[in-house]
């Protein structure tokens, strides 16, 4: 089994990388039957003399390798065809922009699989950069705070060498008193709280949260049956909002009404109710000034994301009265961080978390004839055409 890990040619380049130097070494030497080599660049966060330092080969050309490891989409003019590719290929949800990509691969025939596809039998997904993003936008969100209030200022996160020196910035700032809503308790929610954690936030109750005055300064974590209810006033489980979305309208609004910062973290459902609409933050009781949208659903639940925002600016903001992008330190405007991808500010602790799971997960399958089914989940291309899971993709695919 020959793999190779491919220069990222996405533009801007991306930082990441599937598989470490370290996890390289652990790898060749677990599996006798495995080659690794690693096609040279000078963009990634570890270099090609880190991979020689740990005995795996760095080529000009990945060309001779079976199966081909990338993050981001390849350009089409980059594909080798007949291989087997893994990166995150953005088509699953028919992304217009990556139509031609999907003909491409499906033309050239290559054998796809997507990382966010690398699921188990239950259909969750085993590789992820989720934490990293939680991680990353919370940090962003302090620092969106201190610039808009001018009261601190936080340096760039993809400054910082990883996690630990980012929680260490953290701990120097003098917050005041604010209160800070949190939605979401997957990867993501996590991956933030435990910067709320790190930095020592207290995290107080629902009704804490929403009754009480403190002196210092708090944040609470939601799910969905507290930012939703149901129209007929009924108490069901969570199961019943995904089950039924349209049966409920949002009640997030007590929170935005003594919230000072939102950090979005949620996974937003199709035919779920906006969080807060562009009515709702024109209300004269609406308090948030901060938002930290590190689910990045544009034009969509959270309302005060129009677009999304960039590693290089990744603030602005949102006038409610006016619905239209304006200064984020105006006095009426709501400071908006939606960064599209966070998790390329920590390249290294992103990287090695990724390649951990996907060591622990994709690896074996290559050698133990796909026992647990990864493989085959996770295969949306063959012989050139949609594999069956991924058929309803053929009129994306066609065109229409």
């Amino acid at each position: 089994m020959k793999l190779g890990i491919i220069k990222e040619r996405k533009n801007p380049p991306d930082r990441r990388v599937v598989l470490t130097p370290k996890r390289c070494k652990k790898l060749l030497k677990k599996y006798p039957k495995l080659s690794i080599k690693v096609e040279s660049s000078d963009n990634r966060f570890f270099t090609d003399e880190d991979y020689v330092n740990q005995g795996v080969m760095v080529v000009d050309s990945v060309s001779d390798c079976d199966v081909l490891l990338g993050v981001k989409e390849v350009p089409i003019e980059y594909l080798i065809p007949n291989k087997k590719y893994f990166f995150f290929s953005h088509t699953i949800k028919k992304q217009p922009y990556n139509r031609k990509l999907l003909q491409a691969i499906l033309a050239n025939n290559i054998e796809m699989y997507d990382h966010e596809v690398i699921v188990n039998e239950k259909g969750m997904r085993l590789v992820a950069f989720g934490r990293y993003a939680g991680i990353v936008g919370a940090y962003n969100g302090f620092r969106t705070y201190g610039l808009k209030y001018s009261t601190f200022k936080l340096p760039k996160a993809e400054d910082l060498h990883d996690q630990l020196m980012l929680i260490h910035e953290l701990q120097q700032i003098q917050l005041p008193n604010i209160k800070v809503v949190l939605t979401g308790k997957g990867r993501v929610g996590n991956g933030a709280k435990e910067m709320l954690k790190g930095m020592r936030m207290r995290e107080v109750s629902v009704k804490e949260f929403l009754n009480e005055s403190f002196s210092e300064s708090v944040f609470v974590q939601i799910d969905v049956l507290d930012y939703n209810k149901r129209k007929d006033g009924k108490t069901k489980n969570q199961q019943d909002f995904f089950d039924n979305p349209s049966e409920y309208e949002s009640n997030f609004m007590r929170f935005a009404n003594v919230a000072d910062m939102y950090i979005a973290c949620h996974f937003f459902g199709s035919g779920s109710p906006y969080i807060f609409t562009r009515e709702d933050a024109k209300n004269e009781n609406f308090n948030i000034k901060v938002v930290a949208d590190i689910s990045c659903d544009i034009d969509g639940p959270v309302a005060s994301t129009i677009r999304p925002s960039t590693i290089a600016e990744p603030i602005y903001g949102y006038n409610p009265k006016t619905e239209k992008e304006t200064n984020f330190k105006n006095k009426d405007a709501i400071a908006v961080m939606a960064v599209d991808n966070l998790p390329c500010e920590l390249p290294k602790d992103a990287s090695e978390g990724f390649g951990e799971s996907f060591s622990k997960y994709v690896i074996p399958a290559f050698f133990n004839n796909d026992n647990d089914g990864v493989l085959e989940r996770a295969r949306m291309t063959q012989n050139g055409k949609l594999t069956e899971r991924f058929n309803y993709l053929q009129d994306f695919v066609d065109g229409e």
